[in-house]
């Protein structure tokens, strides 16, 4: 397939490849723009990944309140204080937290999910597939199709950015890594709600490196 101009420049800015490697990537796969990433970090290229091995321990903490009805506290970290201070890096923060107002995630990533919210849709998806009739091989493929779209409604990194909905916080974070050079990690975020019973506090797991 024919691959544009723009997407390599995406793709780039994603992973700081080169473009002919970036080229060669979307060419490997057919376009789509998560598994090209994947393939460069297979292949050692993404320098987002290389980065993404490196602690992140400063940053900082943003604040964004919509309408008097909708609070969010986020934590972003890179490596050091001198980046943290740049636009860019601002910029990226205060669209995490904006986002996170108007999105509403339940965690930061995929292996935030915990196994009781993850078996717990599971379920609720393999009932109903169940109850159409069809055999159980076609059951479990609807399920699993249904588990990646459950993935991206409820974690931060998955989302469609509310802003560019052909990428994600994810990509978002990785192009920002790309530019500015420096590993920068979702740590945790708060949101609030008037007249909510209970607020969404979302940790990234400390095993885990956030990308």
């Amino acid at each position: 397939m024919a691959i544009s101009v723009e997407d390599i420049k995406k793709l780039r800015d994603m992973t700081g490849a080169g473009m002919m490697k970036a080229k060669e990537a979307l060419e490997n796969a057919d376009g789509n723009m998560d598994k090209a990433v994947q393939y460069l970090r297979e292949k050692g290229e993404a320098s987002a990944a290389k980065k993404s091995e490196r602690e992140a321990r400063e940053g900082v903490i943003e604040s964004y309140v919509h309408g008097g009805r909708i609070g969010v506290l986020v934590e972003i970290n890179c490596e050091t204080d001198f980046v943290a201070r740049t636009d860019d890096f601002k910029e990226l923060v205060h669209d995490i937290a904006m986002h996170i107002a108007a999105s509403d995630p339940k965690f930061v990533r995929k292996e935030d999910v915990t196994a009781e919210a993850y078996e717990r849709e599971k379920d609720i998806y393999r009932a109903q597939a169940a109850a159409t009739g069809k055999p159980p091989q076609v059951v479990e493929k609807i399920v699993e199709g249904k588990m990646s779209k459950f993935y991206e409604e409820v974690c931060l990194l998955e989302q469609p950015f509310i802003r560019d909905q052909t990428v994600s916080i994810g990509q978002l974070v990785a192009t920002k890594i790309g530019k500015l050079g420096e590993n920068i990690a979702v740590r945790r975020f708060a949101r609030f709600k008037v007249g909510e019973v209970g607020e969404t506090i979302a940790v990234t797991k400390p095993e885990q490196k956030a990308e």
